[in-house]
């Protein structure tokens, strides 16, 4: 619902320009009414343009898009391919990073409202799996009132469009890869095990070494949250404990980095140590002449999907539910092998 200073001033018990100077942070109002008026503005997620609501959303055309992590590559590209379709179309883009923090989120949402975004492309903090955060996000969204882009970070009960990669899927691509090379103590650093793309690249593991009959070692399972710092420090811990795996898989980017990281710390060797497939290419290693393997989807074209998806909505918004999934390719540059593993103990 849209909600008035006038509808505020009468719940909180106060006249209407005590809520303007709550809202305006200016002149004295009474401790114990201000926070009368500030509990009736966040009860009902009131923005100072809420009253603008009624406006004709033509007149926008700036689309809002809210990343949980602007210093990642991964999420850099992503903006690359929102950005090229927004500036074909001569439209605006305001994003936001929420830093993986709900609040934060919530905050976005709240000024995108205020600026009356025409559409919103959005990868969520969390997989909303209660059904209490997912109704809380959900009225957020609504109350938005425009076409809505769900990007990377599936959303349980979501009724909006979306764009995801094949999480099982290339987990299992990877771990195939390594068990098809003759590995048989095979490792993985997981993502985050509370977000719904994390337990399916998990999952992905696991059917794998199941289908091939490869024994499953609760030591070799790491579990992490897509950062490097963890990934880093699981390793470091692995490396101590003088039980290495034969081979690794590494869920992101982040991870990957991690990884690498306590390998060169403790001057071990990728390809003779230990071997590894990560999810993501990252683009420092070609540089750098670091032979990596890895599972790489385009982040680039999952962005401009992600607006294709946005604009095909405003031309016919009562459309079916749209959702693009994403493919992969695996790129193989030797790290998923090892040298003292001969061809012999390979598996076809």
């Amino acid at each position: 619902m849209t909600i008035t200073i006038n509808d505020i001033a009468e719940k909180a018990g106060c006249s209407r320009s005590t809520v303007s100077r709550v809202l305006n942070n200016k002149g004295y109002v009474n401790e114990e009414t201000r926070k009368r008026v500030e509990k009736v503005i966040k009860e009902y997620e009131y923005s100072p343009s809420a009253t603008a609501r009624s406006l004709s959303k033509k007149d926008s055309n700036t689309i809002g898009v809210i990343i949980p992590e602007a210093d990642n590559d991964f999420f850099g590209e992503i903006l690359k391919g929102i950005s090229q379709v927004v500036d074909q179309n001569d439209m605006t883009l305001i994003f936001c990073d929420t830093d993986n923090n709900m609040g934060k989120q919530e905050r976005a949402l709240n000024m995108l409202k205020g600026q009356r975004v025409k559409g919103l492309i959005l990868t969520p903090v969390n997989d909303y799996s209660d059904k209490e955060s997912a109704n809380r996000v959900r009225r957020q969204l609504d109350n938005l009132m425009v076409p809505v882009v769900i990007l990377d970070r599936q959303m349980e009960y979501s009724q909006w469009d979306g764009v995801f990669f094949e999480n099982f899927r290339g987990a299992y691509a990877g771990t195939e890869v390594l068990i098809k090379e003759g590995h048989k103590k095979i490792g993985i650093i997981t993502g985050d095990l509370n977000l719904k793309i994390g337990r399916d690249r998990y999952r992905g593991y696991v059917q794998a070494m199941e289908d091939f009959d490869i024994p499953i070692q609760d030591q070799y399972i790491f579990e992490g949250n897509f950062s490097e710092e963890k990934a880093y420090d699981l390793m470091k811990e692995c490396i101590e404990s003088g039980n290495i795996p034969e081979a690794m898989l590494t869920c992101n980017n982040r991870t990957t980095l991690g990884f690498i990281r306590a390998l060169r710390e403790y001057k071990l060797n990728l390809g003779k140590d230990i071997a590894a497939i990560g999810i993501d290419r990252i683009k420092i290693l070609d540089t750098l002449g670091y032979n990596f393997s890895y599972i790489e989807r385009d982040t680039i074209e999952m962005g401009r999907t992600a607006m294709y998806r946005l604009l095909e909505r405003f031309q016919n918004p009562n459309k079916n539910r749209e959702i693009s999934i994403m493919p992969f390719n695996i790129v193989l540059k030797g790290s998923e092998k090892l040298k003292a593993t001969s061809k012999a103990n390979n598996m076809e």
